[in-house]
């Protein structure tokens, strides 16, 4: 598959290498690709533009309050029907999150309505991304996007970087995005107490003996909070 990631950075590189070793054509792009060339280590580095034409699946691995601008300085059109999986998360100088009512994600499918958008990758590190099996024990990691054929390929890409499939956790369309992002706001406290960025996720079900369902549950919640009131 021909993948172009925008971004240079850590995450874009590390992404670019694990795809690269997968057998996938990767290109990464960047605004200034002559000053950045050497960033990219085997993977090429050319534009923006020339990053979203040659590829079926455009990865955007830029800071999360330049990725709308940028993406738009490609224009609707080159990005039209292909795949784009956005990674990316955005902060403020004051380190707060600068889409706190929606998702970057979400934002972007808006901007860009006949360009299916898939969010995922933004709970893990850029070294968990790619080497999931690195962590003591197994881990989840989450889909959301509004279009299954492009989820589909997006859980074929995270195979290649090595999420099994029960790994991934698909939790619906684009606005569930929201949650992979805000994550990052309970992400930085749990790194900074552990002392390593390298943490997965597991969503931990109910035991077989455990027979209360959801509605069950939530009945008793709302008991308890009318008693309490």
């Amino acid at each position: 598959m021909r993948i172009g990631i925008l971004g240079t950075g850590h995450v874009g590189r590390a992404l670019a290498g694990a795809w690269s070793a997968a057998g996938h054509a990767v290109v990464l792009g960047s605004r200034k690709p002559d000053e950045t060339a050497s960033h990219g280590g085997k993977v090429p580095v050319v534009s923006t533009e020339a990053a979203v034409a040659s590829a079926d699946v455009v990865v955007n691995a830029t800071p999360g309050t330049a990725s709308l601008a940028l993406l738009t300085s490609v224009g609707a059109p080159a990005l039209a029907g292909k795949v784009l999986l956005d990674v990316a998360v955005g902060f403020t100088d004051d380190g707060d999150l600068s889409h706190p009512g929606e998702s970057l994600g979400e934002e972007l499918q808006r901007a860009f309505p006949e360009t299916p958008v898939v969010k995922t990758l933004c709970t893990v590190d850029r070294l968990v991304m790619i080497a999931p099996d690195s962590l003591e024990g197994p881990s989840h990691v989450f889909l959301s996007g509004d279009d299954p054929a492009a989820k589909d390929t997006v859980r074929g890409l995270l195979h290649d970087l090595g999420w099994s499939s029960d790994a991934v956790l698909d939790l619906g369309g684009i606005a569930t995005a929201r949650g992979q992002e805000h994550f990052s706001l309970l992400f930085v406290p749990i790194a900074e107490a552990i002392g390593s960025y390298r943490f997965g996720l597991r969503v931990v079900r109910l035991s077989e003996g455990a027979t209360q369902s959801y509605e069950e549950a939530q009945a008793e919640a709302e008991a308890e909070a009318g008693a309490a009131s």
